[in-house]
């Protein structure tokens, strides 16, 4: 039996139940696949049935608030996904009228869309012969064919995707790629793979060189940047029937684009009280000196992908200057980031 097979067969014996496997519908799955980028399955199913019901065909997305979009998409991070996926949509509804493109090729046109998402998409809706390849896939491959070529590097990206068209299953495109997919993610695991069930174990030649652990092979790590966040909570009328607050709308093309946060005072290192009396009034004006206290003496260390961000967060009371005023009862209504809505779940207002 060859490779394809052995995998298309332990597929359609193991394969989960998940919502986006009983369609073929390809908005349905590129929602799925733009969702489950940087998302692990159990976390994404709720988001995914969170789309689907807020905005069940792709017309009823594109023409949505993105705010609504932000908000749905609240705690996956990376929401530059969350914008591709809005503008991709308005890409169907506005340039291919409503409906997706039908090839690898015409998929890659779309806002978000790569080679991977392209080649999930074809394959899946239309059995079309293209290889996936994302991190599961790399990892079986890597594994089994015993490729020591760093996953991350130009050579690795172009030699995995050769090797992955190569062992591409003859006729059931569709299935083998979720197959291959789907046995990174619950046999070849990262960590503590099941080798001793394994139906391709006779042939792995990571198992029989015992480089399991060490396959796949990857290029170090970026960086991490450490950035210092202070966030100024200004309060009025606290305790009153409408306690008031303010709000920003992050612009530019850094961290949470369009999303909402506090007024924010970043500095280059974690600064005291006595630092933010004197400097408050660079982002925050005050009516006369606010009443200042901590809410965590511990910074709260919210980690990105390239970069920690050391986060305090200052509660400033008494009458500011209104900009982009609101109640704190409207708060849950506005798309922000999760360093910013756990703080709200835990403050009391």
């Amino acid at each position: 039996m060859s490779f394809s097979d052995k995998i298309l067969t332990w597929y359609l014996e193991n394969k989960r139940d998940l919502p986006w496997r009983d369609t073929l519908d390809p908005y349905k799955i590129w929602l799925s696949e733009i969702i489950l980028q940087q998302t692990r399955v159990a976390q994404g199913i709720p988001y995914y049935h969170r789309f689907i019901e807020a905005f069940p065909k792709v017309e009823h997305l594109a023409i949505a608030n993105e705010e609504k979009v932000l908000k749905l998409w609240q705690g996956l991070g990376y929401y530059s996904r969350a914008r591709n996926l809005h503008a991709a949509a308005k890409m169907v509804v506005g340039e291919f009228n409503g409906t997706f493109p039908k090839t690898y090729t015409g998929l890659l046109k779309l806002k978000g869309v790569g080679d991977y998402t392209a080649s999930a998409i074809s394959s899946i809706c239309y059995n079309e012969r293209q290889a996936v390849v994302d991190g599961n896939v790399y990892r079986v491959l890597s594994r089994y064919f015993g490729v020591n070529i760093p996953i991350n590097s130009t050579e690795g990206i172009k030699s995995f995707k050769k090797l992955a068209l190569e062992v591409l299953h003859p006729t059931n495109i569709r299935d083998y790629n979720q197959g291959i997919m789907e046995f990174g993610a619950v046999q070849c695991t990262p960590q503590s793979p099941n080798c001793s069930s394994c139906p391709l174990a006779d042939g792995c030649v990571a198992l029989e060189m015992g480089t399991v652990k060490d396959l796949p092979v990857k290029l170090g790590k970026t960086k991490i940047k450490k950035r210092f966040f202070n966030y100024l909570v200004p309060l009025e009328h606290r305790k009153s029937d409408e306690t008031l607050t303010q709000l920003r709308q992050r612009k530019g093309k850094g961290i949470w684009q369009n999303l909402w946060e506090f007024p924010l005072l970043e500095t280059e290192r974690e600064i005291g009280l006595e630092d933010i009396e004197i400097r408050h009034s660079e982002v925050l004006k005050f009516k006369r000196p606010p009443e200042i206290s901590l809410f965590n003496s511990d910074s709260i260390v919210h980690k990105l992908s390239h970069q920690h961000l050391h986060t305090r967060f200052w509660i400033l009371e008494g009458p500011f200057y209104r900009t982009n005023t609101i109640p704190v009862s409207n708060l849950e209504n506005y798309p922000v980031p999760v360093l910013i809505a756990e703080f709200m779940k835990t403050f009391k207002f």
